[in-house]
């Protein structure tokens, strides 16, 4: 969840994840505390933190429509593409690079008897064509492309013209800082839209995601995960939080494909 989330690196980093994704599929009381934290109904599968009222936010700021396709990047399991599609209307294409990932989202769009298209692919070469999507969503991993500007890129390259970028992540208060992780220290959502030629940036701090988040990994904290390996993973990170979110701050990122 959160940092511990990717979509793009070496085939190791993969296979990590393949194991982490595998895990919580034997671990129903880590979506159960995440789901209620953040406000999501039980078929919403996540590994990210945005909330409720987050995709609302995000809804609007993709302007979406019934005819458009939206694409999410580092799709996990599924659960914020397909929330938005079945909104909207959209076609989904989801791109993770986790095989697991991918399969577990197709499993999901088969309950919901949902339409969409789940492959494997990086943050910095999705596979799919030029101009392609009408909209592209990336929540809380943007961070873990190896080469951020080749992920920024790859984004307005998929977009077709006026088509909408939405990110959400966190900001370093202070850009470089040494006590952030190597992926969050020099995260800067302006920046990297501006190189790849976006327009309409706006980047947004969503302080009140925060006390969804306190609360959660003030619960993954207490718990005792016993030999649960997903519960394991969610503790941990619920420990490292409180450092990570004193030093960064929530925002979310939109622009406009010129």
């Amino acid at each position: 969840m959160s940092e511990r989330r990717a979509a793009g690196g070496a085939d190791p980093l993969a296979e990590y994840f393949d194991g982490w994704y595998a895990d919580m599929t034997t671990s129903p009381v880590k979506d159960e505390i995440q789901q209620r934290h953040l406000g999501l109904p039980p078929h919403l599968l996540s590994t990210s933190l945005l909330g409720w009222a987050g995709i609302a936010e995000v809804v609007a700021a993709l302007r979406l429509s019934a005819a458009g396709t939206l694409v999410d990047l580092a799709c996990g399991r599924g659960g914020y593409g397909l929330e938005i599609a079945a909104r909207t209307g959209a076609r989904l294409i989801g791109v993770d690079f986790s095989a697991e990932a991918v399969r577990q989202a197709r499993e999901q769009a088969r309950r919901l008897a949902a339409t969409a298209d789940f492959r494997v692919g990086d943050l910095a070469a999705t596979g799919l064509e030029d101009g392609s999507a009408t909209a592209v969503l990336c929540v809380d991993a943007i961070q873990f492309a190896p080469q951020p500007d080749a992920a920024y890129r790859e984004i307005r390259r998929i977009l077709a013209p006026g088509g909408r970028v939405v990110l959400t992540c966190w900001e370093p208060l202070h850009p470089g800082d040494e006590r952030l992780s190597p992926r969050l220290r020099h995260v800067d959502l302006r920046a990297g839209l501006a190189g790849a030629g976006f327009a309409d940036i706006e980047v947004r701090e969503r302080a009140e995601w925060r006390d969804q988040e306190r609360a959660m990994w003030a619960e993954a904290t207490a718990l005792d995960p016993g030999d649960d390996p997903a519960l394991r993973a969610f503790h941990e990170e619920g420990v490292a939080a409180p450092l990570k979110m004193d030093l960064t701050r929530r925002v979310m990122a939109s622009a406009t494909a010129p």
